[in-house]
């Protein structure tokens, strides 16, 4: 703990032993300061498992310990279980200074002073990266959506790490790594953005005031509790999350080939190691993809879990293999099933009739898996144009100059429409059995009939739907990724509506995914430039943000518990962009709108 984070400290009212203790947030006049965000964690750790390449040893549980953060009540207090050492308070709130303090065990009280904060470019800094973003002056707004839309899908864009000063020929050396890495940024932009992002950011630093806030927290928020626990490190990416039928929440690390089984219950954790094949190459079927990165251990590219409600096995996509992975909890064994085609196994979903769909990104296709059969059938989808057709047919041997280094776009001119690779991304299967599909670069959707095996093609009316899921009514609600809101999709009336975000500014966020409370008719949605999650109470039309503990929370999907309860994870790549460099599992629990 820093010095500077001590000077808030005013006093220390008792330490007699007790079961819990009371934090007041008061301002430098000593009123009560509302809705400060209050995170406790441990004052030490206990050193980490490392021995297996840097994590834990597979299939031996251990307890982690959690990181648990509260909103201060209208009296500025917030309470703490004592867990019977010390811990650490980081106390924050919007347009104040922060300020830390240490807990002995049994403490009783404490109190601390927030000093506001008067220096502009300080009250920038602590600002969340969308609130940059939606300040930063690109040139025209299709190039600033493009922008958004194929480069802010691994990483936020206007955290420091992303807005830090950088040349023009840095800039472009960057851009050509992200590219490498899947981004279809278009060719001329690849040339017009160097200087733009260069000369944007600089105008931002230097002009810190024309990066506007967002609203103040809700008051609300002083009922929630918001839980993490730490898994992987700096190295991982913990891409998306599945709640389990046991409780458990399973969370699939996609740069290190494991999935963190996570017990809330009792904070114990067990790591699963997915098995890799003889003589497969580091990277799988895209081994040149990381050849620049620190540290990874991935021949599968873990991606999307889904559950069979049958009996519990859990499927996960491996993006980087021509495969499904099948995985069985009860006894942690894997089984590998070989596809037989298709390329870059993504977004997963189990339906009633315990039938594993998928989308197979960068081939166009959607995959079943029938159970009963070990079969797989593969659903092609339209083209369009010919040059896609030509391009989705050559897709294995891009593939192979991908292998070793070649970037589609150093031998293919790529246009903003990212013609050739219309990706199917999200996918949805609602009350009546219809499988969707959400295409990404195309800005439509597919539906399959599973008994005819027909394919519909719906256009939307908006940008970059990425992903997607059906609410009790059978409706579709999708995210428009590079324009700051989400539509629901009637399938009986073909009628789209836009719910925008509430963030300011206008347009500064990308919703990566989303799920939908049905219970409660709640829908939930990543904030991943935001830090935040944003929940939309379907009747009222309300929204509610719940920030997030760690600044650079990059999330990019959501599970829901039966009594609406809310998970997710950082799942920045990289992870080191997160506050620590410590990607966490996040339990979300609120009181009822």
């Amino acid at each position: 703990m820093s010095a500077r984070l001590f000077t808030s400290l005013l006093m220390v009212l008792a330490a007699a032993p007790a079961s819990a203790a009371t934090l007041s947030v008061v301002d430098e006049s000593g009123a009560p300061l509302a809705t400060a965000m209050v995170r406790e964690m441990p004052a030490t750790r206990a050193p980490a498992d490392t021995r297996d390449g840097g994590y834990p040893l597979p299939a031996q549980p251990f307890v982690v310990e959690t990181d648990v953060t509260r909103f201060t009540d209208a009296a500025g207090r917030v309470r703490f279980d004592d867990r019977g050492r010390a811990v650490r308070l980081l106390v924050r709130k919007p347009g104040w200074r922060e300020a830390g303090i240490e807990l002995a065990p049994g403490q009783a009280e404490a109190r601390v002073a927030l000093q506001r904060e008067t220096d502009a470019a300080k009250r920038a800094e602590a600002l969340p990266a969308n609130a940059w973003l939606g300040a930063l002056d690109l040139g025209d707004g299709q190039r600033k959506r493009h922008f958004q839309l194929q480069c802010g899908f691994c990483h936020q864009q206007g955290n420091a790490q992303t807005r830090a000063e950088r040349s023009p020929d840095e800039w472009r050396t960057l851009i050509k790594r992200m590219v490498r890495y899947g981004s279809r940024l278009s060719s001329a932009d690849q040339k017009a953005l160097p200087e733009l992002l260069s000369s944007g950011w600089r105008a931002l630093r230097e002009h810190p005031e024309r990066v506007a806030g967002p609203a103040p927290w809700d008051a609300a928020l002083a009922g929630s509790t918001l839980t993490e626990w730490p898994i992987g490190d700096a190295m991982s990416q913990q891409h998306d999350q599945l709640l389990g039928r046991n409780g458990h929440v399973y969370v699939a690390d996609n740069i290190q080939d494991r999935v963190w089984e996570v017990d809330p219950a009792s904070n114990r954790v067990t790591v699963h190691k997915i098995p890799h094949r003889e003589g497969e190459p580091p990277g799988g079927l895209l081994a040149a993809r990381l050849k620049e990165f620190p540290r990874h251990d991935s021949t599968s590219n873990a991606h999307s879990l889904a559950q069979s409600e049958r009996d519990g096995h859990i499927f996960i996509t491996p993006s980087a293999q021509q495969r499904l992975v099948e995985f069985d909890p009860a006894s942690g064994a894997f089984t590998l099933h070989d596809i037989g085609g298709g390329f870059y196994p993504h977004t997963i979903r189990v339906d009633a009739q315990d039938r594993v769909w998928f989308t197979l990104a960068l081939s166009n296709q959607v995959a079943m898996f029938e159970r009963s059969t070990g079969r797989f059938t593969l659903y092609d989808l339209p083209a369009r144009s010919l040059r896609e057709r030509l391009t989705v047919a050559l897709i294995k041997p891009i593939f192979k100059l991908m292998s070793w280094g070649v970037p589609l776009s150093n031998w293919l001119p790529v246009d903003r429409l990212s013609t050739g690779v219309p990706l199917p991304y999200g996918i949805a299967v609602t009350p009546d059995g219809s499988v969707w599909v959400s295409r990404l670069h195309a800005d439509d959707l597919a539906r399959i009939d599973p008994r005819s095996g027909a394919v519909t093609m719906v256009p939307v009316p908006f940008a970059g739907p990425r992903r997607l899921r059906s609410d009790a009514d059978g409706n579709l609600w999708i995210t428009a990724f590079p324009e700051s809101a989400i539509y629901r999709y009637e399938p009986a009336t073909q009628r789209f509506t836009r719910f925008e975000l509430p963030v300011l500014p206008k347009g500064s966020e990308t919703p990566y995914a989303l799920n939908v409370d049905k219970r409660r008719g709640i829908v939930w949605v990543n904030g991943n430039q935001s830090d935040s999650l944003y929940a939309l109470e379907i009747a009222s039309g309300n929204w509610r943000r719940v920030p997030l503990p760690r600044r650079v929370a990059f999330t990019r999907d959501i599970e829901i518990a039966a009594d609406g309860t809310v998970y997710t994870s950082t799942s920045s790549f990289p992870s080191w962009h997160v506050e620590d460099g410590q990607p966490t599992l996040i339990r979300v629990q609120t009181k009822a709108p």
